[in-house]
C-alpha cells in the first residue's frame, strides 16, 4: 500500500434549501442529517482531517459537536442554489493553504445527502484511487436504472429529438435494451479529486476520472419524499442485508 497520505474530506453544508428547508440538519435516526457524513469521515482509517463548509452559524455549530473542524465560514457569494462544487473546493484549498500553509493529497467530498454510508466503503474508495496514480480523480456510480439512449428532449416545436447517439446504431432509441451499452449514474457518495487539479486545471474532476461502482442501497436526499427511504436505510445501514451485490451473469440492463 501507498505511503501515508494527507486526506482531507469537506462536507458541503450550505444554510438554504428550497426543497427540504434547514435539510443539513433535519433529524435523521436521532442525530441531525449531517452528523453522519461527519462520522463517516471521521471513522476511516485513511481520512486525516475533517471539515465542512458551511455558511450557517447553525449547521457550524452542530458540525463542531460531531466533531468536524470549522476553520471558516464559507461565503454567501458561493453558498447559492446555483453554486457549483468547484467553488467551495477551492475556496477551502486557498484558505487552508494561506492561513495554515496547509495542502493536502487528496480532496475527499462527503455530501450529507446521502447518510447510509458505510465507513468499509469510503476506505475502499479511497484505496481503489491509490492505485492509480495517473488518475485526476474518482465519482462513485451505480448502474443505472434508465438509459439516456431511449431519453428525449422536445423542441419549442413540439417534436422530439433524441438526447443520445451511439455510433454504428441507428436509433438506438428502438433497439433492445440488451444491445445498448451500460450506463452509471454518479451518485455522489464520494468524490475524490487531486488539490492540483482543483487550483491547477479549475475542475473537480479533471479528465482522468475513474469509477467506484456502489453496490449498496445509499439514497440521496434531495425531496421531502426521500427521508423516509433514508431512515429505512440508516436501520439497515450494519446489517448484511443492506449490502447488494448483483451477480455477474444477471446484469440489470437499463431499460
Amino acid at each position: 500500500m501507498n505511503a501515508r497520505k494527507e486526506i482531507l474530506a469537506i462536507i458541503p453544508a450550505r444554510g438554504g434549501s428550497k426543497s427540504v428547508p434547514r435539510k443539513n440538519i433535519i433529524k435523521l435516526g436521532g442525530k441531525p442529517m449531517i452528523a453522519w457524513a461527519i462520522e463517516a469521515a471521521l471513522g476511516s482509517k485513511w481520512i486525516t482531517r475533517v471539515i465542512v463548509s458551511t455558511d450557517c452559524e447553525e449547521i457550524a455549530s452542530i458540525s463542531k459537536e460531531y466533531g468536524a473542524e470549522i476553520p471558516f465560514l464559507r461565503p454567501a457569494e458561493i453558498s447559492g442554489d446555483r453554486s457549483v462544487d468547484i467553488e467551495f473546493h477551492q475556496h477551502a484549498l486557498n484558505w487552508l493553504l494561506d492561513n495554515e500553509n496547509y495542502s493536502p493529497d487528496f480532496v475527499i467530498n462527503l455530501r450529507p445527502t446521502p447518510p447510509a454510508r458505510k465507513v468499509a466503503t469510503i476506505d475502499a474508495a479511497i484505496e481503489h484511487f491509490m492505485k492509480f496514480p495517473e488518475a485526476d480523480s474518482l465519482r462513485s456510480v451505480h448502474l443505472s436504472s434508465e438509459s439516456p439512449f431511449k431519453m428525449w428532449c422536445i423542441n419549442e416545436g413540439g417534436l422530439m429529438k433524441s438526447v443520445c447517439s451511439l455510433e454504428g446504431i441507428e436509433e438506438p432509441y428502438n433497439q433492445p435494451r440488451q444491445n445498448l451499452p451500460l450506463v452509471y449514474w454518479q451518485d455522489g457518495y464520494i468524490d475524490i479529486t487531486r488539490p492540483s487539479v482543483i487550483l491547477g486545471k479549475g475542475s473537480t474532476t479533471g479528465n482522468n476520472i475513474i469509477p467506484f461502482e456502489i453496490h449498496e442501497p445509499a439514497i440521496d436526499i434531495d425531496y421531502p419524499e426521500d427521508i423516509e427511504n433514508a431512515e429505512a436505510q440508516l436501520k439497515l445501514k450494519d446489517s448484511k442485508s443492506s449490502s447488494v451485490t448483483i451477480p455477474p451473469d444477471d446484469t440489470r440492463f437499463p431499460s
